[in-house]
């Protein structure tokens, strides 16, 4: 979920960030079936939040077990990935989410991507607020009564404003235009990673917080914790067309993959599985707690699910 405020001063950094981020094939590759092509070597991108995480656990394992594919995750921001494409670092994006800038880019401009259709996961981010403090004071639910609770929000990194908890930095975010905007009593202040604003939205909710932020579904977390999103300004379109004057809420985003052109013109039985690889939330937030909570490795979590949903798989692989 890269910040699509923030494309300018990633570029240089992307052969430092693709020769550093490497990764390991994927348990033991199978043999391709007769007069079938050869995989090779499939370079999938996978960013900093475990739901992507999950998505790329499954597609390496059934590249892995079942293509006999060698599988080379690496571990990178999205925007950089985006820039891979044209370098033939990276052969596949598993989860966009939106980035027109990005797709004019690279797909339209450069012609180095393709759009290779949805993943089947329906997108949402919000401002959320724990579920006992929705309860205790449901009128928080509406953007307009923020700045009377602003206060209670204060924290020692906020600035003597209130605090609004944001992710990591990259994640796409339009939260400090939107407080600018709206004339909120609220600063950003970023935890830092997706784990961390878990731990945050668990402390609140044990310890009777007071605690807003940022948050998005497909998300396990939900599982745990119905978080309560906040009604910001109803979303139209165009409303976000310019991001320094932000004043609405997040779209609703079907996620999407992109893949290198060269990739996608390889005949590589990579392609076609991304392609066709495409399931639910429900199913993403199953895999993403298998790694995130019961803290299973990438690839046990893919197998198990894998099991459990064998024709899926069957569907991807076009069998």
């Amino acid at each position: 979920m890269t910040n699509k405020l923030r494309s300018a001063g990633v570029l240089t950094a992307v052969a430092v960030a693709l020769t550093a981020c490497g990764g390991a094939k994927v348990g033991e590759a199978a043999k391709p079936a007769d007069g079938a092509k050869e995989c090779g070597t499939f370079n999938l991108a996978v960013s900093p939040w475990v739901g992507y995480e999950a998505n790329a656990a499954v597609v390496a394992y059934v590249a892995t077990k079942d293509l006999g594919c060698k599988v080379v995750k690496k571990n990178l921001k999205e925007e950089i990935s985006w820039q891979g494409f044209g370098t033939g670092e990276v052969d596949a994006v598993l989860e966009n989410w939106g980035h027109e800038d990005l797709k004019k880019k690279y797909v339209t401009d450069q012609k180095v991507a393709v759009e290779v259709g949805p993943s089947g996961n329906q997108g949402v981010i919000g401002w959320y607020l724990p579920p006992w403090l929705a309860e205790a004071q449901p009128e928080l639910k509406d953007w307009k009564n923020l700045n009377k609770a602003a206060a209670q929000f204060k924290t020692s990194e906020s600035g003597g404003k209130g605090q609004l908890l944001d992710g990591d930095p990259s994640f796409v975010t339009n939260d400090e235009a939107l407080v600018k905007n709206l004339k909120l009593d609220y600063k950003v202040v970023y935890a830092g990673s997706e784990t961390a604003l878990i731990q945050a939205f668990r402390d609140a909710e044990k310890n009777k917080k007071p605690v807003i932020g940022y948050f998005y579904e497909p998300q396990w977390f939900f599982n745990e914790l119905k978080l309560v999103k906040v009604d910001l300004p109803k979303w139209t379109e165009g409303c976000d067309a310019d991001p320094a004057k932000v004043a609405c809420d997040y779209p609703a985003y079907e996620l999407d993959k992109i893949v290198s052109k060269k990739f996608a013109d390889s005949g590589s039985p990579a392609y076609e599985l991304v392609k066709k690889f495409s399931w639910t939330n429900d199913d993403q937030n199953v895999v993403a707690k298998y790694i995130a909570e019961d803290k299973m490795t990438p690839d046990a979590a893919a197998e198990k699910w894998v099991k459990d949903n064998q024709s899926k798989v069957d569907a991807w692989l076009g069998k």
